[in-house]
């Protein structure tokens, strides 16, 4: 944390005539502007004083003031040195326990659920890479087996091996609560609620968490070529390597990693109160614009040429010739999120491919062979 020493005092801002949670604010601060919204001081926070909570609520506020100057200065420089992605240091039956630094609310009030932005304080015993995924177990006992633990769930990791105070002692989660509604009464059942997300969305700073992993070579970020092109599409909380790899890109000074090449990410989520991470990624867009794109689908609030709804695969057809002839000339291409996204996504490239020309099925192949294809979904 010692580069947020110099910055003892930090005034955060809310939009004029807006109320004053520290819910999208929580990323807008003073000296910031995003579109073309007014801004005043809401509320100023001393990053020494004992009030823990309020400490805590500000690490991913810095990330984008820090943003706004110059790159992050990360530590320790050891974290580059490994040649190979470390994978599963703790075992589902020794895991390691962690401890839950920050948990924070990430949507707005007309957002679809809620999703949380959970930081983990691993000490550094858990190194990981950009695009892997951690373990959870929830605490309590798993109801299919008596006595025994609950299950590993997996969550991709939402921030960079330094993590988002940048020391390399942290990792983020981007944790959508599961709820379930009963059809009849409309009336959620605590019963069958997702355990681990509620866990996490529930947990306190302090609060002791059981973690996994790391886990996943699928998705690391290839860094041969840093003049390389990666085109991201992710849906909700898929959302989460991406900013890993963003982070890296355009916010921290790494000094084995200055990317030079082109991001594009696509984003799929229900509203603009649905927006996971909008005002970091609207400020690499304002800084980068040569090396950043940065497209949305809000398929409740959009609609798609044909007079539908705007899903993930609406975009990419928009941008298809564009995207092919990047992919023809090497370009990465990435999809995480839910399961369900890759039938639309699937049939929309392979319609793309046939009006120019081409077999689907063999350029696929030759994407995937020539390893420019990464798919995580879940």
């Amino acid at each position: 944390m010692a580069h947020l020493a110099a910055l003892s005092q930090v005034s955060f801002a809310a939009p004029a005539g807006s109320d004053t949670t520290l819910r999208r604010s929580a990323f807008k601060i003073q000296n910031i502007s995003f579109g073309d919204k007014s801004w005043h001081p809401a509320l100023s926070l001393d990053l020494k004083s004992r009030n823990t909570g309020l400490k805590k609520r500000l690490l991913v506020c810095m990330s984008v003031q820090q943003a706004s100057r110059s790159k992050v200065a990360v530590s320790p420089l050891e974290l580059e040195d490994a040649k190979e992605p470390p994978l599963n240091t703790y075992k589902p039956k020794e895991p390691y326990t962690a401890t839950i630094a920050s948990v924070e609310r990430l949507v707005g009030p007309n957002a679809p659920g809620e999703t949380c932005h959970v930081v983990i304080d691993h000490g550094g015993n858990v190194p990981y890479w950009e695009g892997q995924s951690y373990g959870v177990i929830p605490p309590g006992e798993n109801p299919k087996k008596p006595g025994a633990p609950h299950n590993v769930r997996l969550y991709s990791i939402a921030s960079t091996r330094y993590g988002d105070s940048f020391d390399g002692k942290t990792a983020s989660l981007c944790v959508r609560r599961a709820v379930y509604y009963n059809p009849e009464t409309g009336k959620e059942d605590p019963s069958k609620s997702g355990v681990c997300s509620n866990f996490l969305c529930n947990s306190k700073p302090g609060d002791k968490v059981q973690i996994t992993g790391p886990s996943g070579k699928i998705m690391l970020l290839p860094e041969d070529d840093p003049n390389a092109t990666h085109i991201m599409i992710a849906t909700g909380t898929g959302v989460a390597p991406f900013r890993g790899y963003l982070r890296r890109m355009f916010m921290e000074d790494v000094p084995t990693y200055k990317f030079g090449g082109l991001a594009w990410l696509f984003l799929g989520v229900a509203n603009n109160d649905s927006l996971l991470y909008d005002e970091e990624f609207a400020k690499y867009l304002q800084d980068n614009p040569d090396h950043f794109r940065y497209d949305k689908a809000l398929s409740r609030e959009q609609k798609n040429k044909s007079g539908g709804k705007m899903y993930v695969q609406d975009k990419i057809e928009e941008y298809s010739d564009e995207i092919f002839k990047l992919l023809d000339d090497g370009a990465h291409i990435y999809f995480c999120g839910l399961k369900g996204m890759m039938p639309g996504i699937q049939d929309t490239l392979k319609k793309v491919a046939e009006q120019r020309g081409e077999k689907w099925d063999e350029k696929l192949s030759q994407l995937k062979k020539k390893k420019q294809w990464h798919v995580e979904v879940y």
